[in-house]
């Protein structure tokens, strides 16, 4: 891994993804930003926009079987679409669903059979749905081996030594307590990227309004395999998932990917063709949205707000 300073206009490799100073390159999506709606997330302009639902863990606990210190044990664990949720609690699934709409106010939810559903994933696109994409997005570009990619730098898997001391360690032994500490905190430092490190404080970024992005050269060829987040240098280990990108589009701009840091859906503005496309196929869970769709928190108008409901 390289050890010096990028020069400005330079590029640093990280496996087979490059962390690039060249910012200027978002100048045409900074220039489409939008006012309203998701075009301050995606931009502006495109024939039409796919809303993509970060699909939630669930695992099913059964109180006849317990571990060693008498928790209730796991017995199965399982990927659920939101409308899985929405059906055990009555709700509507459409366009401009919200996560805390379905399960009254993003709360992990429990059900009777046992089986308990997580909170939404914001920001963080699953590595395997994004290679599924990269097949829709392949053919729609003309240079899908020129991707750009932009990273939140405020992320705490980017600052590794802050992170760690965050986690919760259990055990009676002291120093093993410590031992595992130590080689957890080794393998996080180790997975940043020592450019990107540098990066996140020092920049350049893409000055996007209330975000900065670092920006990464990429290609659909590589984010088609979904261990290239361990090549990364963005801060993955066997213990724990590090980032993915924000955003991402080709060197003849005919889309965008964008997983907006609070949202927990992923949003791609393209062609009409692209759109149709994502939108039939089953691996996502998906709605076709118009340019000035409202997801924010409050933008769900069928459901009851968690405030209206008992």
């Amino acid at each position: 891994m390289p050890m010096n300073s990028p020069r400005l206009g330079s590029s640093v490799r990280l496996g087979h993804v490059k962390f690039t100073t060249k910012v200027d390159r978002g100048a045409w999506l900074l220039a489409r930003i939008g006012h309203r709606g998701i075009g301050d997330v995606v931009g502006t302009g495109f024939e039409a926009y796919v809303r993509i639902l970060h699909p939630v863990e669930a695992v099913r606990f059964d109180t006849a079987v317990t571990d060693e210190w008498g928790n209730t044990g796991v017995v199965e664990e399982a990927t659920w679409r939101w409308s899985d949720v929405a059906a055990r609690n009555g709700r509507v699934m459409h366009p401009l669903v919200q996560w805390r709409s379905i399960t009254d106010d993003e709360e992990a939810r429990s059900f009777d059979d046992g089986w308990e559903v997580d909170q939404s994933s914001e920001g963080w696109f699953d590595p395997r749905l994004l290679a599924a994409l990269t097949e829709h997005l392949g053919a729609a570009t003309d240079e899908p081996e020129e991707v750009t990619a932009g990273v939140w730098n405020g992320f705490g898997q980017l600052h590794p030594s802050q992170s760690v001391g965050s986690f919760g360690f259990t055990g009676n032994d002291e120093e093993t307590i410590q031992r595992e500490r130590a080689r957890i905190e080794a393998e996080s430092v180790a997975a940043v990227d020592p450019a990107v490190s540098r990066a996140v404080d020092a920049g350049p970024f893409l000055k996007w309004p209330g975000r900065d992005f670092m920006l990464f050269e990429t290609s659909l060829s590589e984010l088609a395999d979904p261990d290239w987040v361990y090549r990364s240098g963005l801060g993955w280990t066997t213990d724990f998932p590090g980032v993915t990108p924000q955003l991402l589009w080709p060197g003849d701009r005919a889309w965008v990917v964008a997983s907006e840091i609070d949202f927990d859906s992923t949003l791609v503005a393209g062609t009409r063709a692209l759109i149709e496309a994502v939108v039939a196929d089953d691996r996502f869970e998906s709605f076709e949205v118009t340019e000035d769709a409202d997801l924010s928190w409050d933008g769900d108008r069928i459901n009851p707000s968690p405030a209206m409901i008992d």
